[in-house]
């Protein structure tokens, strides 16, 4: 009887004493625009098996595709910076960078042309910090808000971007000499929520890709054909969104 006792205990507090165990795994909670006055929007993001420190962007539009806000966006995107940008030294350190072919459909809707001619961030015209944070490293989910009530239908909308996820279409010597697409490989995709009306909300909205941006960021175009694309497909597993009043 003893012996039974010692092996029930051993079952049930090892496997929650293993920092490596999944199981319970919470998601990262990200929260952005607290000061917010509108509706509250929340994220459910789940990765996929080829998910890998993707960079991402998250804002909403409206039912016609016009651009209203952002919820959030990476952190190296948002202030121009990236973790690897230096390697002046010998080695990689935290440096300014120029990247158009990251997220190049939400930085063309977001519409801000920088003085160098591109439309993402730069480190003296960074996206304030309350709609930016570090990149999830794993399952996350968002909680934000809009800056001002919404009445009319709108919609949510992701892009995300997986740097050197090179394939057999999009390969390394394909635009060999174009930095850009070099850093970039498989273009962004872009996901669209469902038309989400304030005045009948749902309990949920699916979120699916309809297309992959600019392979150099050199327009903000939606490109839907994705017969190119392959792992990128699956850094992405499930978008699910919800609102609350």
């Amino acid at each position: 009887m003893k012996y039974i006792i010692i092996l029930l205990i051993a079952v049930f507090v090892f496997p929650a004493c293993n920092p490596g165990a999944k199981v319970g795994d919470e998601p990262e909670k990200i929260i952005t625009n607290v000061e917010g006055k509108g509706l509250q929007i929340e994220l459910e993001f789940r990765k996929g098996k080829s998910h890998s420190h993707p960079i991402l962007a998250i804002w909403l539009e409206t039912e016609n595709g016009k651009y209203i806000q952002t919820l959030y966006v990476s952190e190296s995107i948002a202030k121009g910076v990236f973790k690897h940008g230096d390697a002046s030294s010998g080695r990689w350190l935290p440096g300014p960078v120029r990247r158009p072919s990251a997220l190049p459909y939400w930085a063309r809707k977001r519409n801000v042309q920088e003085d160098d001619g591109l439309y993402v961030p730069k480190q003296e015209t960074a996206i304030p910090d309350a709609y930016t944070g570090p990149t999830p490293k794993d399952n996350f989910d968002l909680k934000s808000r809009s800056d001002q009530t919404i009445n009319s239908p709108f919609k949510v909308m992701l892009e995300i971007n997986q740097s050197f996820d090179y394939n057999e279409f999009w390969t390394t010597t394909r635009f060999a000499n174009d930095r850009h697409y070099s850093a970039s490989a498989q273009p962004s995709l872009i996901y669209e929520s469902e038309i989400i009306d304030p005045k009948n909300l749902q309990d949920k909205y699916y979120m699916k890709v309809i297309g992959h941006g600019h392979f150099n960021g050199s327009n903000g175009k939606l490109f839907p054909d994705l017969s190119g694309h392959t792992t990128a497909l699956e850094i992405v597993k499930s978008l699910v969104v919800r609102i609350r009043l």
